[in-house]
Order: structure tokens, then C-alpha cells, then sequence
């Protein structure tokens, strides 16, 4: 199934043992949904290995002879869906207590948040809830938000939908009952935002219902489960506040650094324009050093087409981070840089903004100027088309002034494509994560490129659509 306007791939994954009496009517309710199914039998001894074979052959069946549990076969599931190429999978219970007609709900969760895990919860009090699943689940729930400090309302829930980018290297203790709730727990300290959905759900009566819960052994591997993840909360809490604190140490040094820099060369020795350049080679040394030895993480830097930056350009990019700007200041230290208000007053790095000699973003005749008269001097004008961060690393809507800049001054347009700084330090946090950041500086597009004579409205268009192609290509090379 493909989905929204990111070539999304999306299958169902539907889990099955000993569900004789349900498989095929949930098969058939999900296949009308969803044209792509992944069926895992996970060593059913009933009737349900002659039941799969009645299935139409666009429904993909994988089985294997001994039960190794419902964790063991989800991640059947899952390592068959990336196989085939699929994004992303939507996993449902055989028992039937869910409705195919719900994906849809679980879709436009997703499409607003492609990277996150959609939880499908129901309602706890529905008639014929089983009383020991009701307590299981609340017991479940209250662990999973002291580990990860997420409240969701139904962490036993069968009904997901997940990215499978996001579960790689991802580690599993068990392989049974408590597998999913384990999976949210490790998927939630790696980043990936776990978010949920109302869906339906029906319970069979008693004397017609098939259910491989065992409240004593279970409780007891769900309480020993949570006991080993609690401890293993701890000292992720642990790591995470150490982390923050030297991560912050360490951007603090370098802000430190530049200050008192900027204040003996350009207030007491004079903003002399060879004062100010020696300040922007420091900045430019200072910041390739910073953001290739961000803790944690590793940075690449590719400039496949050998661009020197000499001639002024106007230098565009996707907005991710606090950490763009370390990256773009490296690129060459004749380097003006238009910034909001708010950034330009920042009390942490605002008064290196201020030494660069950087504006702040305004609608006056004055800023012009100002700028015009640093394009002659041989720097170039670096803007964030997107004008804001982007929560979820998605190319944002493009704002025309870049352009009508480039325009205005009959400057060339040299787009910078990053990756991985949204990851590494999320616009929603205040400490860093392990990741990769990459920084690849595009073809200079020339003011005396045919194409170039579309004026700037069709410019803002042009250049959005090459970073949206760019950032699809990104988003399929690491899945």
C-alpha cells in the first residue's frame, strides 16, 4: 500500500497461533483494507497451517514448526516486511478482537508523524473484557511510564503500526508475551516517539474465546521483565544526565571561547575588516572542530562538486538544529549569516552572532544595504529558506526571501543539503543523542543558468522540490 506522498510502503503483519477459528475471517477483513499481508504462523498445532493454505496468494504466509512466541514472530514479521521493501507495518491480533476498518486511524497518525510508533488503544472497560487482561494492561501501563515517563493508555495493545527504520538495533530480552511491551520501552529510549490512537475492539463471550494468556507464569515473566528494565532505566537516566552535562560543558567551552576571542580582537583591537575575517577564520577553524567532535555522533562531509565558496553566493539549507549553524560556519569564513531575532539576543551563543557580525532577519531598506555591502566584500549570504527548525526532520514549507534576495543582489544560489542534525538534537530537547550528521554542499545553481530567469517565486518552488527529492532519497538510503 502506498501512502501519503513519501513513497510509504505499508503492510499488515497478522501473528497467529492456534487461531483455527479466526485467522481466515481476519485475513479476509485486513486483505480488503490492505492488498499487502504478512501472515506469521508461529507453530500452530491446530487446524491453522491448513486454513493458510486458503488464503490468495497475494497474502504472504511464513511459518516454521515450533511455537517460539508472539516476540519471535513479530520480528519474523518484520524482517519479512523489510525484505520485501516495505516502511512500515501495521501488526493485528489473530483473535479477531480488532477491526481492519480502524488502519486507516493508525494511517493518519503516521502520516502526520512518520517516524513514530502508533499505538491502537482500546477501551478497557468494553463488555466481555477479560478481568486479568484489564489489570495485566494497567499493571503494564504503569511500568512502561515510570521507564520511559510516556503515558500510554494501553501498552498491551496488539494493534501498532510501526516504521521498521526505527526497530534496527534494536535488542530483545524474551520472546513471549511481554515482547511488545518490552519493544516499546527499548524504542522509547531510542528516540522514536511512541504516540497512540482510540480503535475499537470486541471480546468475544467466554465459552467462544481463544486466549494463550497464563495469568500466573505471565505476571511472573512481566514482573521480572520490568524489574530488569527498571534497573536498566536507572542507568539510562544516569548516562542521559551525564551526557547532557558534558555535552552542554562542552558547546558552552566553545561559546566561552569565541567570546573572549571576539572581545580582545574586534572591542579592544579594533573591528578593523582584518580583524574581522581573522574572527571568521577562527569561527570557521572552531566550528568544523566542534560539530566533528560532537559526542557521541559522527559527522561526514561531502562537496562532490568542488565548491570553493570564493565567489559570493547566496548559501541555502534545510533546517533541522542549534547544531546547523556549527555546520554551516565551517564552510568558509567569508560567511554572513541572516538569523531571527531571538537567535541574534541568545544568551548562550548571541553574542558570538553578534562579533560575526551576523543580521538579524528584518524588512528594512537598511538590512539591504548592510548586506550589499558585505556581498562586495566577498561574503556570501547564508539563509534557512524554512525560517524554523524542523520538528521531525521534514522539508518544511520554503519562504521566498532567499531568493528574492539572490535576485536582488544577482547572486548565484549554492543549496547545502544536512541530514541527521534533527536526530542528534531534536528541536523538542535539551540533550544530544547518538547519531550520524552529514553536511553535502549541491551544484552551485548560476545566476546565468537559463533556468535562473524564472524570477523568484518560481525559484522558491524549484529549489523546495529538489530538497523534498533530496530528503526521500535520504530517508530511503537508511532504511
Amino acid at each position: 500500500m502506498e501512502v501519503g506522498t513519501e513513497n510509504i510502503r505499508l503492510c499488515v503483519i497478522i501473528p497467529t497461533y492456534n487461531n483455527a477459528g479466526t485467522i481466515l475471517q481476519v485475513a479476509e477483513a485486513v486483505s480488503s483494507v490492505c492488498q499487502d499481508v504478512i501472515v506469521v504462523n508461529d507453530g500452530s498445532t491446530d487446524k491453522t497451517p491448513e486454513i493458510l493454505q486458503a488464503l490468495p496468494e497475494t497474502v504472504t504466509v511464513v511459518s516454521y514448526e515450533k511455537n517460539r512466541g508472539k516476540g519471535h514472530a513479530l520480528v519474523t514479521g518484520f524482517r519479512q516486511a523489510a525484505k520485501m521493501g516495505f516502511t512500515h507495518a501495521v501488526t493485528i491480533d489473530a483473535d479477531g478482537q480488532h477491526f481492519a476498518e480502524d488502519i486507516p486511524l493508525l494511517i493518519e497518525a503516521m502520516e502526520r508523524c512518520p517516524e513514530a510508533i502508533i499505538v491502537g488503544c482500546r477501551n478497557l472497560t468494553e463488555e466481555n473484557m477479560p478481568r486479568q487482561n484489564t489489570f495485566a494492561n494497567r499493571f503494564s501501563n504503569f511500568w512502561f511510564r515510570l521507564q520511559t515517563g510516556i503515558n500510554l493508555p494501553d501498552t498491551q495493545s496488539g494493534f501498532r503500526l510501526y516504521p521498521l527504520a526505527s526497530l534496527k538495533g534494536l535488542n530483545w530480552i524474551t520472546s513471549r508475551y511481554e515482547a511488545e511491551l518490552e519493544l516499546l520501552v527499548f524504542a522509547a529510549w531510542a528516540g522514536v516517539p511512541v504516540t497512540s490512537v482510540n480503535v475499537r475492539v470486541y471480546y468475544p463471550p467466554v465459552e467462544e474465546r481463544v486466549s494463550h494468556f497464563r495469568p500466573v507464569y505471565d505476571f511472573f515473566r512481566i514482573s521480572v521483565l520490568n524489574t530488569i528494565l527498571c534497573i536498566g532505566a536507572l542507568l539510562y537516566a544516569v548516562r542521559q544526565a551525564f551526557y547532557t552535562v558534558f555535552s552542554f560543558c562542552y558547546f558552552l567551552a566553545f561559546a566561552v571561547d569565541m567570546t573572549v576571542r571576539g572581545f580582545f580582537l574586534l572591542t579592544l583591537g579594533g573591528a578593523s575588516e582584518e580583524h574581522k575575517l581573522k574572527y571568521h577564520r577562527i569561527l570557521q577553524r572552531k566550528s568544523r572542530f566542534v560539530i566533528s567532535h560532537v559526542p557521541g555522533s559522527t559527522f561526514s562531509y561531502s562537496n562532490p562538486h568542488g565548491e570553493t565558496f570564493e565567489k559570493p553566493s547566496v548559501i541555502i539549507s534545510n533546517h533541522q538544529s542549534h547544531l546547523d549553524l556549527m555546520a554551516i560556519m565551517m564552510l568558509t569564513p567569508k560567511l554572513i549569516i541572516l538569523t531571527k531575532n531571538w537567535v541574534w539576543h541568545n544568551p548562550f551563543y548571541g553574542i558570538v552572532i553578534r562579533y560575526a557580525d551576523f543580521f538579524p532577519i528584518t524588512d528594512t531598506e537598511q538590512m539591504m544595504n548592510d548586506i550589499a555591502k558585505r556581498v562586495k566584500e566577498g561574503y556570501s549570504v547564508m539563509i534557512f529558506p524554512e525560517g524554523t527548525r524542523s520538528a521531525d526532520c521534514r522539508i518544511q514549507r520554503f519562504h521566498r526571501g532567499a531568493f528574492y534576495l539572490a535576485e536582488q543582489l544577482n547572486l548565484d544560489i549554492v543549496p547545502v543539503f544536512i541530514s541527521g542534525f534533527g536526530r542528534v538534537l531534536p528541536k523538542t530537547s535539551w540533550h544530544l543523542h547518538p547519531g550520524r550528521m552529514s553536511l553535502e554542499v549541491m551544484p552551485r545553481i548560476s545566476r546565468h543558468d537559463p533556468d535562473s530567469a524564472c524570477g523568484y517565486r518560481e525559484m522558491t518552488k524549484r529549489l523546495h522540490h529538489i530538497y523534498l527529492e533530496k530528503n526521500h532519497e535520504e530517508v530511503r538510503r537508511h532504511r
